[in-house]
């Protein structure tokens, strides 16, 4: 049987690839996953592989052409299959996979049928995730419901269950690799509930299957020299030179093995050699010795939450102007206070800690001064006050720094305060928080302290406008009224705020409302409402 090879996605945004060159030809007998050809995108070289055994029949592109995406690209005739068959092209997973939890059987016997569990979407925004760990091997039964895999998005670890009870055949993805929401993550044998596809079918949709994950897996290739001489470049750099009429042999490149680039034309015509390359020695560059890194050193990916922290603060930093306010807080009585109400009223869902104190306090604080709770638009015409003070607590977790936050914190008690935040810390540090308690907070607090920080220049959580950090609660000298020195509980913070949003009188005042109620607890019991 003759079947037409597809021509799979290859990259993001990538519609067509140059034939760079064939590595079988026509008649050439083929075993499954043996190379075919190498074909190049404006980003990298990619090597095709054989979904399955066969012989090449035909070749539908000659070295140096454009090969389109979702075109065939070969034709192969299958071995153990009537050659009287209808010729079926194999399709890739982008166009046969529907957006739905698992996708349709691939494979059956025996009242068996094996499906794709395709990645749901696991948050808004959200395209593709980190496999952090599988917790099932291949060859596995599983329950329905039971945990399958840790994946890591930008702003939380999430854990996937399985959707059917069944056995495992196959786990797409490695540790550490990006998983594609909408794309199988793993394939699951089940009972068959409806008759599945027939063989001839099955065979194209695990062929297709088997083309996809090797593309989406393989590191790019080192681009090869064209054996007639011909310049090394994409489509989108030739249709440069074309539309400049330049000739591209003669254009010095320097990428490897003298791959041209869009700069190199750019510098040709301005009548210069192209950068980091010696024209009399285009074999020089293809032998260098490529610059290895020091013994000892390692290179790790920024992914995930570590990822969005740093997109975060850097889009903070740049768009915000941060002034610093920093204050001394006697918290001798709020101590004995808390350590009073500690034996009564902790429990295993409850943990007493001064966190709630600090978070109530701050709350009563913000409704006499709610420009502090509030957050500005983009080009800072618009002032938000915002009505929930939705108090957010930088956590350091497994996975990186996370920020959840305790809601209404104005309508709840101390008692209620505690219970939300110690559910939220202990989520957070197992990197399990949901998103609905990453998002909308108004105010956050960062406990440098529980380290040993004492001051601190906190980064405000866009987009509000202020953060506090609280230092390392201490035991220091200081003079009592009759001129006695007395031994307290003393912790210094620091305050970040917005200056285009809050003043330094505003911050000062505000702070010290919230320093009168932890300094002396009963003006903060009073105040409640």
């Amino acid at each position: 049987m003759i079947r037409d090879f597809i021509l799979p996605d290859i990259g993001e945004g990538v519609v067509e690839c140059e034939l760079v060159e064939w590595l079988v030809k026509e008649g050439d007998h083929i075993a499954e996953d043996q190379p075919i050809c190498d074909v190049m995108t404006d980003k990298a070289l990619v090597q095709i592989p054989a979904p399955f055994a066969g012989v090449v029949s035909k070749l539908y592109y000659a070295k140096g052409e454009i090969a389109k995406v979702h075109a065939p690209l070969y034709a192969v005739e299958i071995e153990g299959e009537g050659a009287d068959a209808p010729a079926a092209p194999v399709e890739t997973i982008a166009e046969a996979t529907p957006a739905a939890p698992v996708a349709t059987a691939v494979a059956a016997s025996a009242g068996k049928q094996v499906e794709d569990f395709l990645l749901p979407d696991i948050g808004e925004g959200i395209v593709e995730c980190e496999l952090v760990e599988w917790l099932v091997n291949e060859g596995d039964m599983v329950e329905e419901d039971q945990p399958i895999a840790d994946v890591m998005t930008d702003k939380a670890l999430v854990q996937i269950p399985a959707l059917k009870a069944g056995k495992i055949v196959t786990l797409h993805y490695r540790k550490g690799q990006l998983a594609k929401v909408h794309a199988p993550l793993y394939a699951i044998e089940v009972d068959a509930e409806h008759p599945v596809a027939t063989a001839a079918e099955a065979t194209a949709v695990s062929a297709a299957a088997a083309v996809t994950s090797h593309l989406e897996h393989v590191a790019p290739a080192t681009a090869a020299v064209n054996g007639n001489g011909k310049a090394l470049a994409s489509p989108a750099v030739r249709r440069m030179a074309r539309s400049l009429d330049v000739d591209l042999s003669q254009v010095p490149g320097s990428g490897k093995h003298g791959r041209v680039y869009k700069e190199d034309i750019e510098q040709y015509l301005k009548g210069g050699a192209a950068p980091a390359v010696q024209a009399a020695a285009p074999q020089a560059a293809a032998v260098a010795a490529p610059v290895q890194p020091a013994a000892g050193d390692r290179v790790e990916p920024i992914r995930g939450v570590k990822a969005a922290m740093a997109r975060q603060m850097m889009d903070s930093v740049s768009s915000i102007p941060h002034f610093t306010y920093c204050e001394e807080i006697d918290l001798t009585d709020l101590v004995a206070l808390r350590e009073r109400m500690k034996a009564k009223y902790s429990s295993d869902d409850v943990k007493l800690t001064m966190m709630p104190f600090f978070m109530k306090s701050l709350s009563l604080a913000l409704t006499e001064f709610p420009v502090v709770n509030s957050q500005v638009n983009a080009d800072c015409t618009e002032l938000t006050f915002k009505a929930s003070h939705n108090i957010g607590m930088a956590v350091d977790s497994k996975v990186g720094l996370l920020v959840p936050n305790v809601k209404d914190v104005q309508s709840k008690s101390i008692l209620d305060v505690a219970r939300e935040i110690t559910r939220l810390t202990d989520a957070a540090r197992s990197g399990r928080v949901s998103p609905a308690d990453l998002k909308g907070g108004t105010i956050s607090i960062s406990n440098i302290g529980a380290l040993g920080g004492t001051v601190a220049t906190p980064i405000i959580n866009k987009p509000e406008v202020a953060i506090v950090a609280l230092g390392k609660l201490q035991t220091l000298p200081r003079f009592a009224a009759d001129g006695s020195v007395q031994a307290r509980k003393i912790m210094q913070v620091s305050w970040s705020g917005d200056h285009r949003v809050i003043d330094g009188g505003t911050i000062a005042r505000f702070c010290n409302l919230w320093k009168q109620y932890l300094e002396q607890p009963e003006d903060m019991l009073l105040a409640m409402r």
